[in-house]
C-alpha cells in the first residue's frame, strides 16, 4: 500500500512526520481520519483493523475524548458496572477519589482511544512502589469497570486492561471472619457496660448491617410478633453528610425474628429512654406507659456533645461506631475483627442451625435466587477475579 494519497474505497495511509501516520478511510459512506504513532506496518494494520471493524459493525469512530473526560462522564452517570446500574453515593465518592488521585496524574490527559495496556502496566508498577496491595487492586478494579463501560458504549473497541501483562494481586486479601458460638457469646459479654453493648448484640443476633442498626426506631420493634423491621439505613457521604436512605436494595426491607433475650435487652433500653424523657431516675417508681417518645425516636441515637442536650433523633456517625468497636475488640482478645464480621458470623450460624438457604438470604437481605457472597467482594471485569476489600467507612 502506498503512503501517497489514494481513493477512499479501501483507505489510505499518509506519512505526517517521523513515526506518525494519518489514516483516511470510509465506512458506510462516512469518511474518517485517524492518527497513528508507530511504524508504517503498524499503521497499515490499524487501517486494516478499522476497515474490518466497519465490515463487522464494530467500528468505533475516532474521538478526542480524554481518559479524564471519560471518567467524569462515567462518574456523573453513577459509575455503572456490568449490571448497568448506578452505585451508592459513598462508593461513588471512593471511586472518584481513587481515579482522580492515582490515575489522572499519569493518564488523565491521554486520548481514551489511544490508551495502551503498556501505559497501564507502567502506572501499576509506579503505584506499587508506594501503595498498599489491596488499594492498588481496588484501583485496578475501578479502572476496569470504567473502561469496560467505555468499550460497551462504543467509546473504545477493546478494553486495554484485557491486555495488561500483570494484574495487581491482593496480597493481603481480607475475608470475613466468622466466630464460633462460644466466641460470639464472649464478645457480646465483653461489650457489656460500653456504649456499644446493645448495638453489638443486635448486630450479632440479627445479622443487620451497621447502617441499618443505627437507623432503627423504637416503632420498628414489634414485641407481639418478636420482630425488628428493617426499613431504612444511615449513610454518610461528603456531599450529603449524615442522612437516612433506603436499604441497599428492595430485598433489604425485611422483618427479622428475634429471641426473647434480645427483646428483653431492647425493652430495658427503651425504658431507660422513657425515664430520660420523663426526667426521673432509674430507681424512682413511675408508670412509664404514660410517657411517650418522639415518633421518630432512634434506638441508638448519638451520644450528646459536650454542653448540648440529649437528642432522641440525632443520628450516630457510623464510622465512629466502627472505630470504637475496633478499639475495644482487641482488648477482649479479638484482633483484626471488624464490626461487619458480626453479620458474616450470623450468616454462617444460620445454616448450621438448620435454616434453608432461601430463609438465610431473606433474613440477611440477599437475593434468594443466588448464593450469598461476602458484600465486600468486588469482581474485576477484565480478569474476572474477586477481591475482598473493606469500604473506607467500614475500616
Amino acid at each position: 500500500m502506498s503512503s501517497k494519497r489514494r481513493g477512499f474505497r479501501d483507505g489510505a495511509v499518509e506519512a505526517r512526520g517521523e513515526n506518525t501516520w494519518r489514516l483516511r478511510y470510509r465506512i458506510k459512506g462516512q469518511r474518517f481520519t485517524k492518527t497513528v504513532h508507530g511504524s508504517k506496518s503498524e499503521a497499515i494494520k490499524a487501517l486494516r483493523d478499522a476497515l474490518h471493524a466497519g465490515d463487522t459493525g464494530t467500528h468505533v469512530a475516532p474521538d478526542r475524548l480524554t481518559v479524564e473526560a471519560w471518567v467524569e462522564v462515567w462518574l456523573s452517570a453513577g459509575a455503572p458496572g456490568q449490571r448497568r446500574k448506578a452505585i451508592g453515593a459513598r462508593a461513588q465518592e471512593r471511586y472518584a477519589q481513587l481515579l482522580r488521585c492515582h490515575v489522572f496524574p499519569a493518564l488523565g490527559g491521554r486520548p481514551l482511544q489511544q490508551l495502551q495496556s503498556t501505559e497501564i502496566d507502567n502506572l501499576y508498577s509506579r503505584l506499587a512502589e508506594t501503595m498498599a496491595a489491596p488499594t492498588l487492586r481496588y484501583v485496578h478494579i475501578v479502572l476496569c469497570s470504567c473502561l469496560a463501560t467505555a468499550a460497551r458504549t462504543g467509546k473504545i473497541s477493546v478494553n486495554p486492561l484485557s491486555q495488561v501483562v500483570k494484574v495487581p494481586a491482593n496480597k493481603t486479601e481480607q475475608r470475613a471472619t466468622a466466630l464460633e458460638a462460644e466466641q460470639l457469646r464472649a464478645l457480646v459479654q465483653g461489650f457489656r457496660g460500653t456504649s456499644l453493648s446493645l448495638i453489638v448484640a443486635v448486630a450479632a443476633f440479627t445479622g443487620a448491617r451497621r447502617g441499618e442498626i443505627l437507623a432503627l426506631r423504637w416503632d420498628d420493634l414489634d414485641v407481639a410478633t418478636k420482630t425488628l423491621r428493617i426499613e431504612r439505613s444511615v449513610d454518610e457521604t461528603r456531599a450529603h453528610g449524615l442522612r437516612i436512605k433506603s436499604p441497599k436494595s428492595a430485598r433489604g426491607v425485611r422483618a427479622i425474628s428475634i429471641d426473647a433475650g434480645l427483646i428483653a435487652l431492647l425493652l430495658a433500653e427503651r425504658d431507660r429512654h422513657l425515664r430520660l424523657i420523663a426526667g426521673v431516675p432509674e430507681s424512682a417508681p413511675v408508670d412509664l406507659s404514660l410517657v411517650k417518645l418522639p415518633t421518630d425516636a432512634l434506638m441508638f441515637p448519638a451520644p450528646p456533645s459536650a454542653g448540648k442536650p440529649f437528642s432522641f433523633t440525632r443520628l450516630r456517625v457510623p464510622r465512629h461506631v466502627t472505630k470504637a468497636f475496633e478499639r475495644i475488640a482487641p482488648r477482649l482478645g479479638f484482633e483484626r475483627l471488624r464490626f461487619h464480621d458480626l453479620r458474616a458470623t450470623h450468616g454462617t450460624m444460620l445454616p448450621d442451625a438448620g435454616l434453608p438457604a432461601h430463609v438465610v438470604a431473606e433474613r440477611l437481605g440477599h437475593d434468594t435466587a443466588r448464593p450469598a457472597i461476602p458484600e465486600e467482594s468486588r469482581s474485576c471485569q477484565s480478569c474476572n477475579h474477586s477481591v475482598f476489600l473493606r469500604t473506607p467507612t467500614e475500616r
